[in-house]
């Protein structure tokens, strides 16, 4: 297969994923017709850069009802920033998971916790459900938090929406 394209790219049915040290495991079951490229986003606030210890989120929304826990959640800890607003993590690793309004049926889990075979894929051509899962074809949230000359470049720009804060604040950038 040659290089994913918006038009173009292998499609998972599931996938599964889980934490460094494998406390926590899961698997995401995607409803027919799953919007893969809507479904894809990032965000560059400031609490999912500390909570990630990433320059930016790369998230891919999905029914929460498409999640299941495979191991016991004791280690699966929340934390909230902003109330009603909880991010998940290991308790024993500090894997950072999900990110969820509690006031929505839906999850936005972190791509780089899902198993590395399923986002590069195996043999030769290497070609894995990354591009479906992380393609940022969606919404790209707080990109006034940008860094000038490092994110701005690698967010959103081909691909997606870019908002200057939340998507549901209307201000687009």
């Amino acid at each position: 297969m040659s290089a994913p394209t918006v038009q173009n790219f292998p499609k998972p049915k599931s996938v599964t994923g889980g934490c460094l040290c494998g406390s926590i495991r899961y698997r995401v079951d995607f409803p027919d017709g799953h919007d893969f490229l809507q479904s894809s986003g990032s965000c560059q606030c400031t609490q999912c850069r500390r909570g990630t210890g990433s320059l930016f989120f790369t998230a891919h929304s999905i029914p929460l009802k498409s999640l299941t826990y495979l191991t016991a959640t004791d280690a699966l800890k929340k934390f909230y920033a902003t109330p009603g607003i909880t991010r998940g993590f290991c308790a024993h690793c500090g894997s950072f998971l999900y990110w969820r309004d509690e006031s929505s049926n839906t999850v936005d889990l972190a791509v780089g916790c899902v198993d590395p075979e399923l986002l590069v894929g195996e043999g030769e051509e290497g070609v894995g459900f990354g591009f479906a899962l992380a393609n940022m074809a969606g919404a790209n949230i707080w990109c006034r938090n940008e860094i000038r000359g490092v994110t701005d470049g690698m967010v959103g720009r081909e691909r997606g929406s870019r908002w200057a804060e939340r998507s549901v604040d209307g201000v687009k950038m």
